[in-house]
């Protein structure tokens, strides 16, 4: 742990009870019965540190996280975060040891196991969304993120679950379930929902099943499952990570990003996967300057000089959440940010427009992958009467009504859905996230990411308790998710958002407050809380 600042002192009694949790890293993580994972908690910079001192290497500790997925994932609390092991993990492994032996080391990333979302096309697995549909497909070559990924040194260990079709197919969906992985479970509390849609990146980076994982988001899907799981997660501005070979619901809202441990790790595989791609024309926006070694910019004293805008939303006013978050307002003005009270002066006035936005966008990129890949399906009328042919084992909890609405939108010409984007990225960013930040000179916004993680219904739907990220989403801005403390055993998340191609600055300050804080502790796998 690193130590605290001075100007931190006053907050030593109320941090001493935070971090005695993280020191707690004990073999609590693993089922009682196993022996302690190894490499438990071990981040990025650890690993290598292990491998360069001969005490490891990329083989054994790609075995490990294989064993680990069979006792966890498959076994035991049968976490069923992982849809896919890709059969060549082994293999990349050991190649990256003999490039290593041979003095070739591609960077921080080599060697290191990583998970991907499977809406994320790479091979040699299937790409499917979750979806009986897809279950044959193989996509025929890697996504451009991927690929980098890959030139990183990083080994593809396999695919996660999610919530089937990045839960675009149902107003009355469970969030963590598709029919080719069934449901996953938040392991912090197995009746617990693990929010989605990117559910088993999120599960499987909180339970150390990988290094680190790699999830997509449209409104949510990375920052709401990190928060209930306990994670880092962050979704990027628009553009800076390709979506070529994604799975797509919306261009407009569409990006991959980071799920580790740790904002530094989550930093190293944002500089890996970042960059402009062809492929993908929002990628063409990014500023000259809006890649950098996001890692070497981070540091603990980041806060001092900062000034901070809190949301004071309705979740704000939980009474779970109210404590942590002024404890969070607290240790941040102790290390110098200065910290008030703030406002979207739009709050939510986008969402109708942004469902709308959705739906003509899915379905026109939906068929477009589907055309591009040569899919088994080939329309977005074909995967409705697929799910109609195969309702038993795809519709027997919920429906596809949101797949329905879609394949009734019109084109991307039509005037009511250019009115709607306009709108909707005008109320959340121009006028929403620029002009709170701007009104009171601030540097960032922060809120809590969303609620505890609620019990698990199948056939109900989510007792969803609200988030704060739509604005960052729908203005297609970046935001982060950071732990920030534990409510009857469930993690709660940090979210910090800035304006359009703010990571470094998000980074550091979300790395400031992570090291001031070291709310993360694994989890249990409680049968319940």
């Amino acid at each position: 742990m690193r130590p605290i600042p001075k100007h931190s002192r006053l907050l030593l009694p109320m941090l001493a009870a935070m971090l005695c949790c993280a020191c707690q890293r004990t073999s609590s993580a693993t089922p009682a019965g196993e022996p302690p994972f190894p490499y438990q908690e071990a981040g990025i910079a650890e690993l290598q540190a292990r491998i360069t001192a001969g005490e490891l290497d990329s083989v054994t500790l790609t075995d490990a996280y294989l064993r680990r997925i069979a006792l966890l994932d498959r076994a035991g609390p049968a976490l069923r975060s992982v849809i896919e092991i890709n059969p060549a993990a082994r293999r990349e492994a050991a190649q990256r040891d003999a490039e290593r032996r041979a003095g070739r080391i591609r960077g921080p990333l080599h060697g290191m196991p990583i998970l991907l979302k499977d809406n994320i096309g790479a091979t040699p697995m299937h790409n499917t969304a979750g979806s009986l549909a897809l279950k044959t497909f193989r996509p025929r070559r890697d996504a451009f993120l991927v690929q980098r990924l890959r030139e990183a040194g990083a080994v593809i260990l396999g695919k996660t679950n999610l919530s089937e079709w990045a839960n675009f197919r149902s107003t009355g969906s469970t969030s963590g379930w598709s029919a080719l992985g069934g449901q996953t479970r938040n392991p912090y509390a197995l009746d617990r929902n693990p929010c989605g849609s990117s559910s088993g990146s999120a599960v499987a980076v909180a339970a150390n099943l990988a290094v680190a994982a790699i999830g997509t988001e449209t409104d949510g899907s990375i920052v709401c499952p990190a928060a209930v799981t306990g994670i880092v997660g962050l979704k990027p501005t628009v553009g800076l990570v390709s979506r070529d070979g994604i799975i797509p619901i919306s261009f407009s809202q569409d990006t991959a990003g980071p799920m580790a441990r740790s904002v530094a790790d989550a930093a190293l595989l944002l500089a890996a996967m970042a960059g402009r791609d062809e492929s993908d024309p929002a990628t063409a926006t990014m500023p000259g300057r809006a890649v950098y070694d996001y890692g070497a910019r981070l540091r603990p004293d980041a806060l001092h000089g900062a000034r901070i805008g809190v949301l004071r939303n309705a979740l704000a006013e939980r009474a779970e959440i109210k404590p942590l978050l002024d404890q969070a307002v607290a240790a941040m003005r102790a290390a110098g940010a200065t910290v008030i009270d703030t406002a979207l002066p739009s709050e939510d006035g986008w969402e109708k427009d942004e469902q709308t936005v959705l739906l003509y966008e899915f379905k026109n990129g939906l068929n477009r992958y589907f055309q591009q890949w040569r899919t088994p399906v080939a329309s977005l009328g074909a995967l409705i009467a697929f799910n109609d042919a195969h309702a038993s084992q795809e519709l027997h909890l919920f429906g596809q009504e949101l797949l329905l609405q879609a394949e009734q939108a019109g084109s991307l010409n039509d005037p009511i859905y250019i009115a709607a984007r306009g709108n909707a990225r005008r109320l959340a960013g121009a006028e929403g996230i620029d002009a709170t930040l701007r009104a009171d000179r601030l540097d960032a916004l922060i809120a809590p990411t969303t609620g505890a993680a609620w019990r698990t219904t199948p056939g109900k739907g989510d007792d969803y308790p609200g988030g704060s990220y739509g604005a960052a989403a729908v203005a297609g801005y970046p935001s982060l998710s950071v732990p920030m403390g534990h409510a009857n055993g469930l993690p709660l998340g940090l979210l910090f958002m800035g304006p359009a191609w703010s990571e470094p600055r998000l980074l550091e300050l979300g790395h400031a407050y992570e090291q001031l804080t070291r709310a993360r502790r694994p989890p249990a796998f409680a049968p319940t809380p």
